[in-house]
């Protein structure tokens, strides 16, 4: 029997589908847009007043500003705080203006207004976050620019008052070098501990025979023995071993710590939407219309 049929059968609006009755949609866009309008608006508000109230604390000439653990407790509670009352008042707002009477109804307003707020939010911080990007961009491109215009200035300086024929010679000096160390000059014993050092760095050990020529060239640079150069060499080693694994210990605090913040905002932010959700419903179930019972009189039964 088709929908007509059954109309007509039964004299009703409803229909009657697979022994359950399809009821006429309850949701009203309208009021969940206004809602959640009403919602952002009041998270504005009280985002504006947390930033007031939070500037107010710190004091920087007599140095007697809240650490920056409390800051970050105080921003949080805030924002949660934030949270509940703004999505409370929109689901409310949502809910009266449906004009529902049934508590389960009003609650999906709510829920809605809550989506649609929380979609709104998450595409206003993407084009933020997007914009911001781009300004970054466009700064570092002008920066990359200045400081290439600034090198080039500063390169043509540099070359007019350096001599380039002393340049010239000094390198010229280094190439030509005798192999022993004895016979070097003291630049171009310089020049060569240089370059064994920074192949030293760069590929992480020395090359073949390239120990025994930094012990020689310190030994004669440096008048002391071969025996007293290797102890130089190797305590440089142990600085230099040292100083990476310090260097390499921050890095993995430092990464570690970075974990452990982006962990306990995002459990933050989810507590947060959660309780939002719920602030949202409850506000909407509170703002549900009373059904008020009319009594109706028959026309028959009026006294004349």
């Amino acid at each position: 029997m088709s929908e007509s049929q059954l109309q007509s059968s039964y004299g009703s609006t409803d229909v009657v589908v697979d022994d359950a009755t399809k009821l006429r949609s309850r949701t009203s866009l309208s009021s969940i847009i206004v809602g959640t309008l009403v919602a952002i608006s009041a998270g504005v508000l009280l985002h504006l007043l947390g930033a007031a109230v939070g500037l107010m604390t710190i004091d920087a000439v007599d140095r007697d500003s809240p650490s920056a653990t409390s800051m970050a407790l105080m921003a949080g509670g805030w924002s949660l705080l934030t949270a509940v009352l703004s999505l409370g008042l929109g689901g409310y707002v949502a809910a009266r203006l449906s004009g529902n009477t049934d508590r389960w109804d009003s609650a999906l307003q709510g829920l809605g207004v809550w989506g649609v707020a929380v979609a709104l939010s998450a595409a206003l911080a993407g084009m933020v976050a997007a914009g911001s990007a781009t300004v970054a961009t466009n700064a570092a491109g002008s920066i990359l620019a200045g400081a290439m215009r600034g090198a080039g200035t500063a390169a043509g300086a540099a070359t007019d008052q350096v001599d380039l024929n002393a340049l010239a010679q000094r390198v010229r000096s280094a190439l030509s070098a005798p192999n022993d160390v004895a016979a070097m000059t003291t630049e171009q014993r310089g020049v060569e501990i240089t370059a064994i050092i920074g192949r030293r760095v760069a590929d992480g050990s020395f090359a073949p025979g390239q120990r025994e020529r930094l012990s020689a060239l310190t030994a004669a640079e440096a008048g002391i023995s071969p025996a007293e150069a290797d102890q130089r060499i190797a305590a440089y080693e142990q600085q230099a071993r040292e100083a990476a694994a310090r260097a390499e210990q921050r890095a993995r605090e430092a990464a570690d710590a970075a974990a452990t913040a982006a962990a306990i905002s995002a459990f933050w932010m989810f507590a947060t939407l959660l309780i939002g959700a719920g602030a949202a419903v409850l506000g909407a179930v509170q703002g549900a219309r009373d059904m008020i019972a009319v009594r109706v009189t028959s026309p028959r039964t009026r006294a004349y």
